[in-house]
């Protein structure tokens, strides 16, 4: 992968969690971010109210090309960095307390790394290496969520 857009919540401690996600996101490449908005939980309901969130998306262009599963193994590390602890299967009950979430980091797009052809090993056109097919929805985050 050469380029990422990442969706980043937090509906803990946003206002420390966001900042320090951001940062060792930077410390991968060139950032461009939107604003900050806060969200409710849209699995909350009057029974079983949940914190809001705090999202934000990131546009990251990739110092070294990365593959999707070390992208995927380095964004679940910089969520431990911000303290994010999983529900494990036994805490998935209905009477489990409300999850805070300190850090998530999805990956929504990811651009292909098309500086060679895989195959032939040639150089490809940038013509070509900017075309948006070489973008790629991650499926099980589309569709989008209206937040």
């Amino acid at each position: 992968m050469a380029a990422v857009i990442l969706a980043l919540g937090s509906n803990y401690r946003a206002e420390k969690y966001l900042p320090r996600a951001r940062e060792q996101l930077a410390a991968l490449g060139d950032i461009q971010l939107s604003t900050a908005f806060q969200n409710p939980d849209f699995t909350a309901t009057t029974e079983l109210p949940k914190p809001d969130y705090t999202n934000q998306c990131v546009y990251l262009s990739l110092n070294h090309a990365m593959t999707l599963q070390q992208l995927q193994q380095v964004f679940k590390q910089f969520e431990c960095d911000c303290s994010r602890q999983r529900l494990t299967e036994g805490q998935t009950s209905v009477k489990r307390p409300i999850e805070t979430v300190t850090m998530d980091i999805d990956i929504l797009l990811a651009k292909l790394d098309n500086k060679k052809n895989s195959l032939s090993k040639i150089k490809v056109s940038k013509e070509i290496s900017e075309d948006p097919k070489q973008w790629i929805v991650m499926a099980d985050r589309y569709p989008f969520k209206a937040h």
